[in-house]
């Protein structure tokens, strides 16, 4: 409608926010300039201050903090300078001055250059230390073109050499001058500056509006009297006639429309009844049609709907929409009854994620979730890439890869060739799941463990095809993981014998058939025992010594780990402490963390275990893997410093199998790394794995951590080890781990000494 927005006042808003917006673009424009050269030249006066003379250059190498502190003092002077630091070239604080003299400036030297070359100027934005303010933190290197670290150069020489360098290059870095600059201190410099602009342009924007709308005012007069009459045409007031005061053109228009409105107010008239009566029937007639299809439409969609919800929720499965175990029942019977007709084979596929409870034990349930979608989806294009399965049934749905719940899954293939192709897809679907998936800001490797049974030759029912697959995953889980296996008929005994070890183990932890044994770690220096590890045996009433490596894995998956683990804790803290009571001489015991058992809960835990025992925190070690520190490395930080306040110490077991950030494990509140056993023993095979071995322990001591070496055996390990600086070892060249009473004869006795000495002439010799 023209009425209440003419012409005019059309190019009065454009015109009004042109000039607004340009007003306030100057002014910004302007303010920002000058802001921006106010800082640079803050920032460059520190520069040609540090850099105009040889005083600092000898005064940050001596630390001559009186002269430092002059200089600092003049930068302090400057209201907007927080705070001035010096360092030394290495990062550590020479002297410091901030405007808050109750207040220690943080240490954070490694945060203000670890994105930038040490020979940059920097400038940093970060939160100030003292305030809510926001700081520019300027890092200034000091120069000298001599190396008095290295030339030797006494204190007058040095002095006089800096004194006469007046055209040399600088090539060698002395220190650094950093600054924290406060933005609100400049910012508010700026206000008389930017109160100054922003009133002239609002004056100059005024006086241009006021022009503006003076001209647009008299050039569309004559314009918005016409669009008014075209305005009241269209509402249907044809009984106004037109005037205007305008140019001889305008009165011409005007005349011709008034003829125009009186012809057309008569037709109007005639058309309104029979337009009247017409509209009404149409009306009448359009709202019942309209009713009726509306009431059709909606019954159509609401059976529609229902049909889709019941068929979702009947066959899908909510999490992953894939196929829920009862659309993969009756498609895999129909599809046994067709091969059965036609003579054909079908081979199941039975997939379980190998360790998932572990992630949903440390991520949570959601993070489990998501998982679970992602392996799917995964699972799902692999199978579409295969062009293996395509078999379809109500021309809807297909059976490929479908979710029996939890983290099971499982593949059907129809019309198989051969066997091997089954392996062939598992394969690929093993392929499928080896890429890292983000989950929640983690990076997650799982693997899965196949089962594959083949119909009609290992079972002719879903019942029992099912059944062999899923015995066949079992074996495959058993022999290491992330593989897959054929059934067979041998497997039979085999899953019995399982489930009969699942029971076996649950009585065991009842009946505390579970034992410790204890292998020492021997400082080859002294000969003395300096700690020993404690291994969990479980001594089975039938078959004897179970080996861990069988049941610990089944402990994890059944749950009882949690329980094992904190046995084992007690257990060791009790015998520690006895040996202690019997003034045997052992100066830590280690023991082992499962990945399920490190949590919040598990602190609580140790402490509860130290005030039963009442031993030392010192005396207990805590093992964990790189796995289990690194799989939420800043949770992980927290909870290491709360056991570190405890007392206790910490190393990592199994170091340089896993995929460690170098910067996250420095942040770590360490004791001691501890090499892995298989880099011990192929470090003979080739330059590189011992090159790998040295890399290790250098880096260990480059952190001041206790380096020990696992799975010693022999002789050319024990001199290898011990020329690479390694000062604990840990093997059987020493002693197997072996129950309490024999390890107390080891304390006593102390026969190591003896036997390194004779390794150590023997290597003379």
């Amino acid at each position: 409608m023209f009425r209440f927005f003419t012409i005019r006042k059309t190019i009065g808003i454009m015109l009004t926010a042109l000039f607004f917006f340009t007003s306030v673009g100057v002014t910004a424009y302007l303010v920002h300039d000058r802001y921006t050269a106010e800082k640079q030249q803050i920032i460059n006066n520190v520069v040609q201050s540090v850099r105009s003379g040889a005083q600092q250059q000898f005064a940050i190498y001596y630390q001559d903090t009186s002269v430092l502190r002059g200089l600092l003092d003049e930068f302090m002077s400057a209201p907007m300078v927080e705070y001035a630091s010096v360092y030394d070239r290495l990062g550590n604080v020479i002297t410091s001055r901030t405007q808050h003299n109750d207040q220690k400036l943080p240490d954070n030297f490694t945060q203000v250059r670890e994105e930038y070359s040490s020979f940059d100027v920097t400038q940093t934005e970060r939160d100030s230390p003292f305030t809510d303010a926001t700081l520019i933190e300027v890092s200034v290197p000091v120069f000298s073109f001599v190396n008095p670290y290295q030339d030797n150069i006494s204190r007058e020489m040095f002095g006089e050499t800096l004194a006469q360098a007046r055209n040399r290059g600088a090539q060698n870095i002395l220190g650094y001058y950093v600054l924290g600059i406060s933005q609100q201190q400049l910012q508010q410099n700026m206000l008389g500056y930017a109160t100054k602009v922003a009133a002239i342009c609002f004056a100059l924007f005024l006086v241009v509006i006021y022009i503006a709308l003076m001209i647009t005012h008299r050039i569309t007069a004559p314009l918005a009297n016409l669009a008014q009459l075209a305005d009241d045409i269209a509402d249907g007031k044809l009984d106004k006639t037109f005037r205007t005061q305008g140019s001889g053109e305008a009165r011409q228009i005007a005349g011709m429309l008034n003829l125009v409105l009186s012809d057309l107010s008569s037709h109007k008239a005639k058309m309104d009844v029979e337009s009247q009566l017409l509209s009404m029937k149409v009306e009448e007639r359009t709202e019942q049609l309209s009713k009726r299809n509306e009431e059709l439409n909606q019954a159509v969609q609401q059976v529609t709907q229902a049909k889709d919800r019941m068929r979702q929720l009947a066959y899908y499965d909510s999490l992953t929409s894939l196929p829920n175990r009862q659309l993969f029942t009756e498609q895999l019977d129909l599809l046994l009854k067709i091969s059965k007709r036609e003579q054909s084979n079908i081979a199941l596929l039975f997939l379980d994620l190998d360790n998932f409870k572990r992630i949903n034990d440390s991520l949570g349930h959601t993070a489990g979730d998501m998982l679970l979608r992602e392996v799917g989806a995964r699972l799902s294009n692999c199978i579409r890439e295969s062009d293996l399965i395509s078999q379809y049934f109500d021309g809807e749905s297909k059976i490929d890869v479908s979710r029996l719940g939890g983290d099971e899954f499982t593949v059907v293939l129809n019309k198989l060739d051969e066997p091997k192709t089954a392996g062939i897809v598992a394969e690929r679907l093993l392929e499928s799941l080896q890429a890292p998936m983000l989950i929640e800001g983690h990076e997650i490797v799982i693997t899965p463990s196949i089962g594959i049974a083949i119909a009609p030759q290992d079972a002719s029912t879903v019942k029992d095809l099912l059944k062999r697959a899923d015995t066949a995953m079992y074996h495959a889980k058993t022999t290491g993981k992330n593989s897959f296996s054929f059934y067979s008929s041998a497997m039979k005994g085999t899953s019995v014998g399982r489930l009969k070890l699942e029971a076996d183990l649950r009585r065991a932890v009842e009946r505390e058939e579970m034992t410790l044994h204890y292998q020492p770690q021997v400082n080859i220096e002294t000969g003395e025992i300096s700690g020993a590890e404690a291994l969990i045996r479980w001594n089975h009433p039938e078959h004897g010594l179970v080996s861990p490596a069988r049941f610990i894995p089944l402990a994890e998956e059944m749950g009882l780990i949690v329980q094992l683990g904190a046995w084992t804790l007690l257990e060791a803290c009790r015998q520690c402490k006895a040996f202690h009571e019997q003034g045997l001489k052992l100066p830590k015991i280690a023991v082992n963390v499962s990945s399920l058992q490190f949590n919040s809960a598990f602190i609580e835990l140790v402490k509860q275990v130290l005030i039963e025992t009442q031993l030392e925190p010192k005396l207990l070690e805590l093992e964990l893997t790189e796995g289990v520190i690194m799989s939420n490395a800043k949770a992980s930080v927290q909870a290491l410093h709360e056991l570190k306040s405890l007392g206790c110490t910490l190393s990592v077991d199994d170091f340089g199998t896993g995929y460690s950030s170098l910067s996250y494990l420095s942040r770590f509140p360490l004791d001691e790394l501890k090499i892995d056993r298989s880099f011990v023993i192929d470090y003979d095979k080739s330059e590189n794995n011992a090159s790998l071995v040295s890399a290790i322990i250098a880096m260990g001591k480059s952190l001041n951590l206790r380096m020990v070496a696992e799975g010693v055996d022999d002789i050319e390990q024990f001199h290898f080890l011990r020329k690479q600086g390694i000062q604990i070892i840990q093997g059987y060249i020493f002693s197997r781990p072996i129950p309490g009473e024999a390890f107390t004869r080891l304390l006593t006795d102390e026969p190591f000494k003896q036997q390194i000495l004779e390794m150590t002439e023997a290597a003379t010799d």
